[in-house]
């Protein structure tokens, strides 16, 4: 692009006005120390509590710099991060166009003056809304943020406005001049972010924004009396004030040219946000977060000079609570395999050191079985139930319709209540609550936020969930390469209200998901490691999670709570961390040896009498489970110290299956007492050889 154009498409947002000459120099001193705390040896900026450079946080901290007058630092650097900080892999980019990023990366790299060619090619095919999957949204509604960030990118690339993009944008808003996720014709009302996602749109297309006092009515119709805005006059769920509600409302009626009802109010509500650190939060007393900050300035640079924003109007938060000293650090596995040899999965839990098993949608009585077994072998692993209810599709007006909300734990033999899956027929966020999540609760269960991709959905429930507790907590490390703080980098602002942690999503059983279960988990404070324990443990935030594999390059990352409880969970790291001196030196089982019974009712090996005797080596089984490229193998197999020959049976994956791979020995009956079994294995890259031992009865 030519220089003067670039020029011409630095800014999609209306602000015009720069806070430069606003800000005490106290105050100003203060906001770039709080961003300068956020640079990253990468180049770029990040979260608080991440130490690597985060897309979405440096673009909030250009925009920051650019309001308050002030050269970016590093730019040379800082361009060459940006240009790499796609957040997801590439075939994810290409799967689920979060168009976003696209936007904040394109838009970052204008305001730095630097060359945008290498984007055109791409943006080129962007003439028409992305197709969104219906397993994810029930009718196949696209996220219009999402959307939106493929048509600010357009114009910032100087590519031609197109008839599609104006059809889905005028096709979201309704008769009041608001807009929202589905279609107008829902009859649903608009959301105040939104409804700014649209009139940007609009400008970019250079369509005229229409509608502009009915538009600006409503708009006004979102302030509080305290001077923030809610997402929607009369909002029910979850319908407080919030720093992003307030800056998409100021910024969208500087676009119309209307002012809010009452401008000192909104000026008065954003400074109580403004923390001792020089950052601001996203309610009063929250913590400071790169992304309240920026939207707090730019909110703020639409209300005028701002003479009394000095440092003296900060607010102090209160330190984290101390950590009772006499609590262990235990570890938890939500929707781990719930089927599969339930002697396989104590066998695992034994080895691991897992604690509290969720075992997932597993056959009634799996559980029961695989605790009577933990009880015999003496294992210290409690199992629970931790279920993904599929085909739950749950609906809130304007927004669109879900799966992947009904993520259920609760205690072993409760009654919890009844799935509402049903592909059919969506359920209403309200009758979810009444239905699912209310009988969940009643039996000390609690439900799991696992994935949504729409922003201005996920706040509303999660914003409901700090206050009600209809979420206990946010899923973060995923099985795969998924890292949900980084894919939606919004879950990072409530690391301080709701906990973070793994959700394991298992898909075969617990053998062949050992690469995920060596892979990340989530620890907890406790006493002793019960499920009253672990409920506790959610009230306080005392649980983290905690990645360190292959996927990590073997870097340790942990994600949630405050970093006191992060300190005392770290300092106790020998009895949890599942790695040895060298990073990539992982502690597992090598194989797989277990006395499958006539009594194993829920193992496809059970014999009808006799034993059956059965190894499973070590393979690479990425990325779901299936049994791939060997990294051990059966060397020898001895049974009461006398050598046999095991049978190996591999089976391919298929029809429903994600394969097998074993050596068996059936064991005649008819040999009453003890008997002893040892498999020797041999790593097939090092030629280091190690055994597997087993005692078992007949």
């Amino acid at each position: 692009m030519k220089r003067r154009t670039l020029l011409g498409a630095l800014g999609a947002f209306p602000f015009t006005r720069s806070l430069a000459h606003g800000v005490a120099g106290d105050g100003l001193a203060a906001i770039r120390r709080y961003w300068e705390s956020l640079a990253r040896p990468d180049g770029g900026y990040g979260w608080p509590d991440n130490p690597h450079a985060c897309l979405t946080v440096t673009y909030a901290a250009i925009a920051c710099y650019r309001l308050l007058g002030l050269e970016p630092p590093r730019k040379s650097a800082m361009a060459e991060f940006l240009r790499g900080a796609y957040p997801m892999e590439e075939y994810r980019h290409k799967q689920r166009p979060l168009r976003r990023f696209d936007f904040e990366q394109i838009q970052s790299l204008a305001w730095l003056g630097e060359p945008l060619d290498s984007f055109r090619a791409e943006a080129a095919d962007w003439v028409k809304p992305s197709v969104f999957s219906k397993y994810y949204e029930f009718n196949g509604n696209q996220v219009l943020q999402q959307e939106t960030g493929a048509i600010l990118s357009r114009k910032l690339l100087d590519l031609p406005p197109t008839p599609e993009w104006r059809d889905y944008i005028t096709s979201r808003r309704r008769p009041n001049g608001s807009f929202n996720n589905t279609p107008a014709a829902d009859a649903s009302d608009g959301h105040v972010v939104n409804t700014l996602w649209a009139l940007l749109a609009l400008r970019a297309l250079g369509s005229p924004l229409g509608r502009e006092h009915e538009t600006a009515d409503w708009i006004r119709g979102c302030q509080l009396p305290g001077g923030g805005f809610t997402y929607a006059p009369h909002a029910e769920i979850a319908g407080h004030d919030h720093v992003v509600y307030t800056w998409a409302a100021l910024q969208a009626l500087q676009l119309l040219k209307s002012t809010a009802a009452d401008e000192g109010a909104a000026r008065r509500y954003l400074l109580s946000l403004w923390n001792a650190d020089g950052g601001f939060g996203d309610r009063p007393g929250r913590a400071s977060n790169p992304l309240a900050t920026q939207q707090a300035l730019e909110a703020l640079a639409t209300l005028g000079p701002l003479s009394g924003m000095a440092g003296e109007s900060r607010r102090a938060i209160a330190p984290a609570a101390s950590v009772p000293s006499h609590l262990k650090v235990f570890t938890i596995q939500i929707e781990a395999p719930g089927n599969g040899s339930p002697r396989e999965a104590v066998n695992v839990a034994k080895a691991l050191g897992i604690h509290l098993w969720g075992a997932k949608n597993c056959a009634p009585g799996w559980i029961e079985f695989a605790q009577k077994i933990a009880r015999q072998e003496q294992a210290p692993v409690q199992f629970f139930v931790a279920n993904e209810e599929y085909g739950t599709y749950v609906s809130v007006p304007g927004l669109g319709t879900y799966s992947h909300l009904a993520d259920v734990t609760a205690p072993a033999g409760s009654d919890f209540g009844a799935s509402m899956a049903d592909d059919k027929r969506p359920v209403p966020w309200p009758k979810f609550l009444s239905q699912r999540i209310a009988p969940l609760r009643r039996a000390s269960g609690n439900n799991v936020w696992q994935f949504n991709e729409n922003e201005e959905l996920s706040r509303i429930l999660l914003d409901q969930a700090v206050e009600e507790g209809t979420y206990s907590s946010i899923s973060e490390f995923h099985f795969g390469s998924e890292h949900f703080l980084q894919t939606q980098p919004f879950l990072n602002r409530y690391r301080d209200v709701l906990p973070f942690i793994g959700l394991q999503d298992a898909h075969t059983w617990a053998w062949w998901w050992m690469e995920y279960l060596v892979g990340f988990r989530t620890l907890f404070l406790a006493a002793e490691p019960t499920w009253e324990a672990w409920l506790e443990a959610l009230r306080h935030n005392w649980v983290a999670t905690v990645r360190h594999d292959i996927v990590t390059n073997f870097e340790t990352q942990i994600a949630g709570t405050s970093n006191k409880v992060r300190g005392y969970m770290l300092e106790r790291s020998a009895s949890w961390r599942w790695w040895g001196d060298r990073p990539d030196d992982i502690r597992r089982p090598w194989a797989s040896l277990t006395a499958v019974t006539p009594q194993d009712e829920f193992d496809d090996l059970r014999p009808e009498s006799g034993v059956n005797l059965c190894v499973r080596c070590w393979f690479d089984t990425k990325p779901f489970g299936t049994p791939k490229v060997p990294v051990t193998e059966l060397v020898s197999f001895e049974v009461d110290g006398r050598a046999v020959s095991a049978t190996h049976v591999a089976k391919p994956s298929g029809k429903g299956s994600r394969g097998d791979d074993y050596h068996l020995w059936p064991m005649p009956a008819g040999q009453p007492g003890k008997h002893s079994a040892v498999a020797t294995v041999r790593m097939i890259r090092s030629g280091a050889v190690g055994k597997e031992k087993l005692e078992f009865s007949l």
